[in-house]
């Protein structure tokens, strides 16, 4: 069973974001921990946090996760009657980036999903504070999902490297399971303004060829030394559904 993390803030981002990862795993028996980590909201309460009045306020808030929970979940038992998926809710005073991290090892987490952005939803930014934090110090795959972006079957997805770090085997084995499981074909990006490949990226290339040899695999090279244009460019023009990305030095 797989196990999947969707922290929220009730705002209409985390409940699409939701709603994508009950359609993407459908066919797949997964329990989902619908996390609410509420520490912030103690502060931007409407009741004045003193010494005297803290506790009250822990409480009070705490209630109101715990309330706002148990509706979320009342409302995910109506998109999804799915017999293989299991919810439970958890509430915690705690920042969310730390509890998160937290349940990913305690639980064995698989995959956290979550929205671009939060209730906030600054649209000058491309991701929120707490998804940036979550992709950068969460040790485990993220699925991000952009605000209102709906389902559709993951047929094309990028992979944007440039092979200069070592893969490890379960980080190429989810993104295999991904394609195999939607029959996709992967394209491998290479950004680089070398003319060709060090060794050391020939032996990381071969490490993914051999690690996606089920799967489709298209493998591309880009001179283009803007690497965020050239993958934005590279998505508008062959229709990319998913891009994938390593994480390697918290960037």
């Amino acid at each position: 069973m797989k196990k999947i993390l969707i922290p929220t803030d009730f705002s209409e981002n985390a409940i699409n974001a939701v709603s994508y990862a009950l359609t993407f795993f459908k066919d797949d028996f997964c329990k989902f921990y619908i996390l609410h980590a509420y520490q912030e909201d103690i502060y931007l309460s409407n009741t004045a946090v003193t010494k005297e009045t803290i506790k009250e306020v822990i409480k009070t808030v705490g209630k109101e996760s715990q309330l706002q929970l148990k509706n979320t979940l009342k409302q995910l038992k109506k998109l999804s009657d799915n017999s293989k998926h299991v919810f439970k809710i958890l509430s915690a005073n705690n920042i969310l980036v730390d509890e998160a991290d937290s349940i990913v090892e305690e639980k064995n987490i698989d995959l956290v999903v979550m929205g671009t952005r939060g209730i906030t939803n600054n649209k000058k930014l491309t991701f929120g504070s707490h998804t940036l934090q979550v992709l950068k110090y969460v040790k485990c795959p993220v699925l991000v999902i952009p605000e209102g972006y709906a389902y559709k079957a993951p047929n094309h997805l990028l992979f944007a490297t440039d092979y200069s770090m070592p893969y490890q085997q379960r980080e190429l084995d989810f993104l295999s399971k991904i394609a195999s499981n939607n029959n996709s074909k992967i394209d491998i990006l290479c950004i680089s303004d070398e003319n060709h490949l060090s060794l050391r990226q020939e032996n990381n290339q071969s490490f993914i060829k051999e690690n996606l040899r089920k799967t489709e695999v298209h493998f591309k090279v880009s001179a283009d030394k803007n690497i965020s244009n050239q993958i934005y460019t590279y998505i508008k023009e062959y229709e990319t559904d998913i891009l994938v990305m390593i994480n390697r030095r918290h960037s």
